[in-house]
């Protein structure tokens, strides 16, 4: 059989005047050396199901060098027993004013601790205890605590359980590896606790000591639940525990039967570290809570710098096409430019020099050319397509049409609705970037008012869209606004979803640029009969 530990990573920092006689302002608030442990092993042994007693020794860390201890472990039927025994335990309060008891601890071998009871040190410095647990491989050790009812072991580790050469029985050594809590967790910083007691202090009996060293652990308990916020998520528990604890100082303050005195006691630590444990469930609830918003708002960080980012590189888009429309309009206007300076200069000759007149072509070759040029036709199909993006567009021999629906007004406040002027921004972008168009606004209604009041209403929307499009950049003078009323319906108005389809805005759209000719339609040629 072999077993092995992997060594204790320790990190002892010795307090000022540490080694040095404490004056009298010190000594009830230093402590003899603060310990931070930041990972321990230890083995973990699995005894075997009814294979009789087995003998396990206690050995002290560099916190309790001297100290020491052994226990004889018994796998029983649904239990393990162990009774333990331990020598030259010093007071707790060695470690910090807080710590008033000692643990015994078994940790399986995934690092589960489970608190299996408090070492009662006697004036001789010793202690025993019997207990059971259920866990069948399990490592042992012994804690310095604020009180007995703790459920997660501090990191002030005085006493590991040590593999025997003579252990008998089926033994499987198990190296387990349990991180502990960082000092502090069970760690309170106040001016309270118990004072230690002057040279010519009275001299009391074993249980009424136990009892005062009972009172005070219930003290820290309930303190040490009240920092962690239990007062505030777990009340009532508290409550409880302080009232225990009123109960067991009365009756130590009339001197009754220390036995009561500790029972009131031990259960107001045990009711403490039930409302301790409450609070901190409720604060890691919390700070789960709390980083799942932090999630969710960085989420939403992120999809809006996205949105901002497409947005900018959509508009960079539109910048770009806008350029590279302006770059073809200049050359077509250089290329015109260019054409009538060679014409008038072939005008000068032909007036210098005259020629006789062209024999005339057939008819069949003078066709009149109705279609739109190819520019034209690409610049009427762009403004179509963008257009739609924003509201239903369709292409018409009168110009391109955009509806504007009745949905995007406001009728109580006759106004837009909110995101309606920014949709129509984009139509007015459009339309600044074509030179030569005209736009024409026509309101219209259905026909459940009177004519003068169809007529306004018509009217007013018209002029709504209107001052919106000149407010991004269309020329006032190439657009009016005209209400139509009730004239002109697109479907019937004996339904409510037709009546809502004649109440609309129409902005038409026409000009030289983007040609006169729906890109639907085509030019019939004349051609001679011969």
């Amino acid at each position: 059989m072999s077993c092995r530990a992997l060594p204790a990573c320790l990190v002892i920092l010795f307090a000022s005047g540490a080694w040095a006689q404490p004056g009298p302002g010190d000594r009830d608030h230093q402590p003899i050396y603060r310990v931070t442990v930041v990972s321990r092993t230890l083995p973990a042994v699995n005894y075997g199901h009814r294979d009789g007693p087995t003998m396990i020794d206690f050995q002290g860390t560099v916190l309790l060098p001297r100290s020491k201890g052994s226990a004889m472990v018994e796998s029983k039927r649904g239990r393990v027993v162990i009774d333990a025994k331990f020598d030259h335990l010093e007071a707790p309060t060695l470690y910090g004013r807080e710590y008033l008891a000692y643990v015994l601890w078994a940790i399986t071998p995934e690092g589960r601790p489970k608190n299996l009871g408090e070492l009662v040190v006697d004036g001789s410095n010793k202690a025993k205890i019997s207990v059971t647990t259920e866990l069948q491989a399990l490592g042992l050790m012994v804690t310095a605590e604020p009180y007995y009812a703790v459920t997660t072991p501090s990191d002030v580790v005085v006493l590991e359980n040590v593999v025997r050469p003579d252990t008998m029985g089926t033994v499987e050594p198990v190296n387990v590896k349990y991180d502990l809590l960082p000092r502090g967790h069970y760690t309170l910083v106040v001016n309270g606790g118990p004072p230690r007691p002057p040279l010519e202090a009275e001299k009391v009996s074993y249980d009424r000591y136990e009892s005062i060293l009972e009172v005070y652990e219930a003290q820290n308990a309930i303190q040490i639940a009240r920092s962690m916020g239990a007062d505030r998520v777990a009340p009532d528990t508290l409550h409880k525990a302080e009232s225990l604890l009123a109960e067991a100082q009365d009756m130590q303050a009339r001197k009754q039967d220390t036995h009561m005195i500790i029972s009131r006691a031990r259960e107001a630590a045990q009711m403490a570290e039930d409302a301790r444990t409450i609070a901190t469930k409720h604060r890691d609830v919390e700070q789960r809570i709390e980083s799942r918003q932090e999630e969710r708002l960085e989420q939403s960080r992120a999809r809006t710098k996205a949105q901002i980012e497409a947005e900018e590189a959509q508009a960079a888009a539109a910048q770009a096409e806008a350029d590279r429309a302006a770059a073809e309009r200049d050359r077509i206007a250089a290329e015109r430019a260019a054409a009538e300076a060679r014409r008038a200069q072939l005008l000068a000759q032909a007036e210098q020099h005259p020629a006789p007149p062209p024999a005339r072509p057939p008819i069949e070759a003078r066709a009149i050319p109705l279609e739109p040029d190819a520019n034209q036709r690409q610049a009427r199909a762009q403004l179509i397509s963008r257009a739609n993006v924003q509201f239903a567009t369709r292409d018409t021999p009168r110009g391109i049409v955009t509806t504007v629906p009745d949905t995007v007004f406001d009728p109580s406040r006759n106004a837009l609705m909110p995101g309606a002027a920014e949709r129509l921004q984009r139509i007015a972008m459009l339309v600044s970037d074509h030179r030569g168009l005209t736009v024409s606004v026509e309101g219209y209604t259905d026909d459940k008012g009177s004519p003068l009041q169809d007529r306004e209403i018509s009217q007013l929307r018209a002029d709504m869209v209107r001052e919106v499009l000149v407010a991004n950049g269309v020329d006032r003078t190439f657009v009016r606004a005209t209400g139509f009323g009730k004239d002109r319906p697109i479907v019937s108005n004996s339904t409510p979803a037709g009546r809502e389809q004649n109440r609309r805005v129409e902005i038409v759209i026409s000009g030289p640029s983007i040609g006169g000719m729906a890109l639907w339609d085509r030019g019939v040629p004349l051609s001679s009969n011969r």
